[in-house]
């Protein structure tokens, strides 16, 4: 059940990234814009890709099963919205994989979970059953789940780029920095130009605050793919969050020449303009890019927090616009923490305070390190007469700023901005 070979990209041609003039940023707000427009979905991207891989060929070849095992072929899987629901199950271990593997396709992750697992009880070496509810408990933040099931399969002679790839992933979700890099080394020697497992692996550092390492994954995927647009921007984002805003500049350049009218480059352009503060350029960019058909949630996001760090107020078209833009990319990303807080930000101008408390609680279990977000959930609670859950929220917000302190006090000096964060990859 492994990513179809096509699937792997091909190396591209030309000359390695070269680094443009230095940019002046501003650095008042600097992390509270850069973080609340940092959204990591790429990866996301890579759970629906792998799964629909595995599904496909689940469903194409019911008989390949392990050797000595006797799983039957079923019906028909389930369709988006037609099919088994958690609560049904089925006493058929063929089914249960299927039905699970369909369900991670769809994205439906929770739901596919206990499928698989009743697939796995009955056959626990089963490579598509371990593989999805591994790539499942990563897709659903449990990657001490996924760990062990990962590392079975690749002590079982399954020591693919896919298996690899997952597993750095979900070092990366514990904290594991090394462990991590070993597998993401793994993987790398098995497919070098491959653009798509240095960017999942980078996107999962970005979700995880593990910015050196996003960094050095970055850099060694542009030594493979000099090129690549997408590296590009993803280690001038890593730059810029680690202090080193000249280098991110010239990154973020680099990647809106090699791709001017792609995603990756109005990303890359709208976020020189965000990191800057010229808001209104980076509106218009974002505006551009989903009327040229980029209408993903990145540049939903984009626009959204352009907008509402623009001052905007209820009653002004560009509000409606701000809200149904990060309404929109919440809807097909809710974790993303940024979008979450700037949505908050425009129910408690509207006075919608339960509303605002809902995405502040949501965006605090996905990033519970973002700071902004506990002052204004400590204002809503107020709003709402909550004294003691203010009281509490306001407690955690201290011990944060207490935390990131002594981070800055122990960083190197020319580090400081980053918080603690470890230096980026020397340019080669």
């Amino acid at each position: 059940m492994k990513r179809p070979a096509s699937a792997n990209s091909s190396a591209q041609g030309g000359s390695p990234a070269t680094t443009g003039p230095a940019s002046s940023l501003s650095w008042g707000s600097f992390f509270l814009r850069l973080r609340a427009t940092g959204s990591s979905i790429f990866r996301f991207g890579l759970i629906i890709f792998l799964s629909a891989a595995l599904a496909r060929e689940t469903f194409a070849m019911p008989q390949k099963r392990p050797s000595g095992s006797s799983l039957p072929a079923t019906s028909t899987p389930p369709q988006a919205g037609t099919g088994f629901e958690p609560s049904q199950t089925s006493t058929d271990p063929a089914a249960e994989l299927r039905i699970g593997s369909q369900l991670t396709s769809q994205g439906r992750f929770n739901q596919a979970i206990p499928h698989l697992l009743a697939a796995r009880a009955q056959f626990p070496g089963d490579y598509a059953a371990g593989f999805n509810l591994a790539l499942c408990y990563v897709a659903t933040n449990q990657p001490k789940q996924a760990i062990p099931l990962l590392t079975q399969l690749r002590d079982s002679g399954h020591s693919t780029a896919d298996v690899n790839n997952l597993l750095a992933q979900a070092y990366i979700g514990m904290g594991q920095s090394q462990e991590a890099f070993d597998a993401f080394q793994h993987a790398a020697a098995l497919t070098p130009y491959n653009e798509k497992l240095y960017a999942f692996i980078a996107d999962a550092c970005t979700e995880h605050r593990d910015y050196r390492l996003g960094a050095k994954i970055a850099d060694l995927g542009l030594q493979k793919i000099p090129n690549s647009a997408l590296l590009l921007y993803q280690r001038g984002m890593f730059f810029a969050w680690l202090n080193h805003p000249d280098l991110a500049d010239a990154d973020l350049e680099r990647a809106h020449q090699l791709a001017p009218d792609s995603e990756i480059g109005y990303l890359a352009e709208g976020q020189k303009y965000m990191l800057d503060g010229n808001m209104a350029e980076a509106i218009k960019l974002a505006r551009e890019g989903i009327d040229k058909g980029h209408s993903g949630p990145l540049l939903l996001v984009m626009l959204g927090v352009a907008l509402v760090q623009s001052g905007v107020t209820p009653g002004q078209p560009e509000f409606a616009e701000a809200q149904t833009a990060l309404e929109k990319a919440i809807a097909e990303h809710p974790r993303d923490a940024g979008a979450q807080a700037s949505l908050a930000k425009l129910y408690l101008q509207q006075g919608r305070i339960d509303d605002a408390v809902v995405r502040l609680e949501m965006a605090r279990q996905l990033d519970p390190a973002k700071k902004e977000v506990y002052s204004q959930l400590a204002m809503a609670y107020r709003r709402q007469g909550k004294v003691q859950q203010a009281q509490s929220v306001l407690a955690v917000l201290a011990k944060l700023n207490e935390q990131e302190a002594a981070a800055i006090r122990e960083a190197p000096a020319d580090n400081k901005g980053a918080y603690g964060a470890k230096a980026p990859p020397q340019k080669q």
